[in-house]
């Protein structure tokens, strides 16, 4: 029987963030994208992952994805075999997080979704992704694929995050910790703190990378799981 991966995506993020690795593990285990855009809380969303996961899984989130992994481990522990935390962040909100936030819902509501694509988009990616046309196209199709009642839903659950950062010395096997070295938004220094608070954690940087490394570079990405996997 093959083991599961379980990839969970980021905020208005689907399976095109984890497109290559999807397909580089195709042949070697049961994959699960889960969609969990439906619920208001990091709590709920680990809930009903653990509800669709088998007893045992290989865990991997991306940005938000890291944050609801991390819940995951907090309420299934002994379920989770190796796990991987990616441009991601462990900390509470901060004090003018819900305005930033808000303001980027609101113009999704009033403006549609390409519109928060356009603006939000960009900052988040290393400078030569920018200008690459495809590759741009596609994450905006994602992101205009998503729906604005899902994206305030998710806006909130991540407003009413909990503080994560006692949850690390509970994870007790194989971890990866990757970001980008160019990643703006969850940066090298965080990714730093998180690996050390993690018994056994391995951190991994990878050039020529923003927040989405697992779609940026992912043979580089594909590569540290496999190394994880191998533990």
């Amino acid at each position: 029987m093959k083991p599961t991966l379980v990839l969970i995506p980021g905020l208005l993020c689907d399976s095109l963030v984890w497109k290559h690795q999807l397909a580089a593990f195709a042949d070697t285990h049961e994959l699960l994208v889960p969609e969990l855009s439906d619920y208001t809380s990091l709590e709920a969303m680990a809930t009903a992952l653990l509800a669709a996961a088998p007893a045992q899984f290989i865990l991997a989130g991306h940005s938000l994805g890291g944050r609801i992994a991390l819940e995951v481990v907090q309420q299934g522990a002994h379920r989770v075999s190796h796990l991987a935390l990616m441009d991601t962040g462990v900390g509470p909100p901060s004090p003018n997080e819900r305005a930033s936030r808000m303001e980027l819902v609101e113009l999704g509501e009033t403006s549609g979704l390409a519109a928060v694509a356009e603006r939000w988009l960009p900052p988040m990616l290393h400078p030569t992704r920018r200008q690459d046309a495809a590759f741009m196209a596609a994450l905006e199709a994602m992101v205009s694929g998503r729906s604005t009642a899902s994206f305030r839903r998710q806006q909130e659950a991540l407003l009413a995050r909990p503080d994560a950062r006692a949850v690390l010395a509970q994870v007790h096997c194989p971890t990866l910790v990757l970001t980008g070295r160019e990643d703006e938004w969850s940066p090298p220094e965080q990714h730093e703190v998180i690996a050390a608070a993690i018994p056994g954690a391995r951190l991994v940087i990878v050039p020529v990378a923003g927040h989405f490394a697992p779609l940026e570079q992912p043979a580089a990405v594909t590569q540290a799981l496999q190394e994880l996997l191998a533990r």
